[in-house]
């Protein structure tokens, strides 16, 4: 029989431990950009609900991202660069397959880091990156227990074109198909929601990579009305923000907050047909660009009693850093022999430093990848890409600096100061070409074991 001091050590274990292993939900929009946020200075339109946990939590102002889907996704799922994981450029699996995929065999995933100390795993929304006709379990294999995914366009189904009304969804447990008459976002929730009070007593990692706010633009639940293509975005970016109050209101009900961190960001910026006022500037979409707009995005974390609340920071951050510093939070151990690009953020977020441990973010890639004999390969032998620290960016070709722009005074990118015989700007230069030099003189093919010829497989490109 334990006595009631037995009782009380047992109780404050637990409360350690529920301290030392935070549930994570990590939210990302796809294509949105922070001048669609309010609390980024966004004045197109309101986000409460995203304002609310900035308000509450820490705002990011330095966050990169890559500057498109698929190169985004790996770098946050391995916490490598594209110059070493080799996604480099879009590759859609389901519809172009040619065996290539991400392949747990070759790469890590946070997931598969947090599920030893007994994290319950959950993802929807959207992934992309393997086909499920053909790996119907690489789900549980990249470490999550449970998902609720739009399949991604399969080529030779029609049906699993759609993500929105009438959504193709896959699901643990059973198979693709059509759920009538929902809107996949609310499917989507719904099911994080079921997760959340399913294993409230267990440390939960929740990944939600929303479909929204991507393409086809449509009207929502909530605005049924919208007709014209700027009116359906606006509605698709406030139901994002709806959503995002949905999954916050379950975390308040089960009386989780206070043991869970939410982070909030997105996968690149928006579609370039869209422009928003962003405090007294208008801001032109920059998905696929290594231009601010494309990269640079909106990165809040809330969690109340861990995170400090009301803050804003210009510390350094990008998707690498996100493995390991999900791995502190849950006191989890990275294997010995994955080489990381990250750097934690634990420490910053729990309060403890005032600021990263970064130099310098990075950002790359851009168009479809190319196909050969041997398999997918990056369009380039050495990837575009952008270094940039609080101050000044540098964009990358061919290995070599063309351009130098100070974001202090020029954040349209406008001046380019390459040339510049400025003490500053030539200091600039000299840091980022010592670092440039440190990468890979040509980056990699993606990692994978081919998956099975497929009818609807692309074929080689012509040289």
């Amino acid at each position: 029989m334990r006595t009631g001091f037995g009782f009380l050590l047992l109780f404050v274990s637990s409360l350690a431990t529920a301290a030392d292993r935070p549930n994570i939900i990590f939210i990302m929009v796809d294509d949105l950009g922070p001048e669609w946020i309010g609390c980024y200075g966004g004045r197109e339109l309101k986000t409460p609900h995203i304002d609310a946990l900035a308000a509450g939590g820490m705002r990011f102002t330095n966050a990169y991202s890559m500057p498109q889907c698929t190169p985004t996704r790996a770098t946050l799922l391995t916490g490598q660069y594209p110059f070493r994981h080799g996604w480099c450029n879009h590759w859609d699996v389901p519809r172009w397959g040619a065996g290539c995929h991400f392949d747990p065999k070759h790469n890590l995933t946070f997931a598969r880091v947090l599920k030893p100390v007994g994290y319950k795993t959950a993802i929807a929304g959207k992934w992309q990156i393997n086909d499920f006709r053909v790996q119907p379990d690489v789900l549980r294999q990249h470490g999550f227990d449970e998902w609720c995914m739009w399949t991604g366009y399969e080529t030779g189904k029609p049906a699993s074109g759609k993500r929105y009304w009438d959504p193709y969804i896959y699901t643990s447990g059973g198979k693709s198909r059509t759920h009538r008459d929902r809107f996949g976002p609310d499917v989507f929730t719904a099911f994080l929601v079921r997760f959340l009070e399913t294993h409230r007593d267990s440390p939960m990692l929740v990944y939600f990579p929303m479909v929204l706010t991507h393409g086809p633009v449509v009207h929502t639940p909530a605005e049924l009305k919208a007709r014209t293509s700027l009116e359906k975005h606006k509605a698709m970016v406030r139901y994002t923000d709806r959503i995002v109050g949905q999954i916050v209101s379950a975390v308040d009900r089960l009386k989780l907050r206070r043991r869970t961190i939410i982070f909030f960001t997105t996968d690149n910026g928006t579609a370039k047909r869209y422009r928003a006022r962003m405090g007294d500037r208008l801001v032109r979409g920059g998905k696929g660009l290594l231009t601010e707009n494309g990269p640079r995005q909106p990165f809040i974390v809330n969690g109340p009693g861990i995170v400090p609340a009301g803050v804003v920071t210009d510390a350094l951050t990008d998707f690498t850093d996100m493995l390991p510093t999900f791995a502190d939070l849950a006191g989890a151990r990275v294997p010995r022999d994955a080489v990381l690009d990250g750097h934690s953020l634990a420490g910053l977020l729990r309060g403890r430093k005032q600021d990263g441990t970064r130099q310098w973010i990075l950002a790359m890639g851009r168009g479809a990848a190319a196909l050969d004999s041997r398999g997918v390969r990056p369009q380039q032998a050495y990837t575009d890409r952008v270094l940039r620290d609080k101050r000044f960016k540098v964009f990358v070709e061919k290995g070599q600096i063309t351009r130098l722009h100070d974001l202090q005074v020029d954040p349209g990118e406008t001046a380019n100061l390459v040339k510049s015989p400025r003490p500053s700007h030539v200091t600039a230069r000299r840091k980022f070409a010592t670092i440039i030099a440190g990468f890979p003189k040509q980056d990699p093919r993606p990692r994978y074991t081919p998956t099975p010829p497929q009818p609807w497989d692309r074929k080689p490109d012509t040289p």
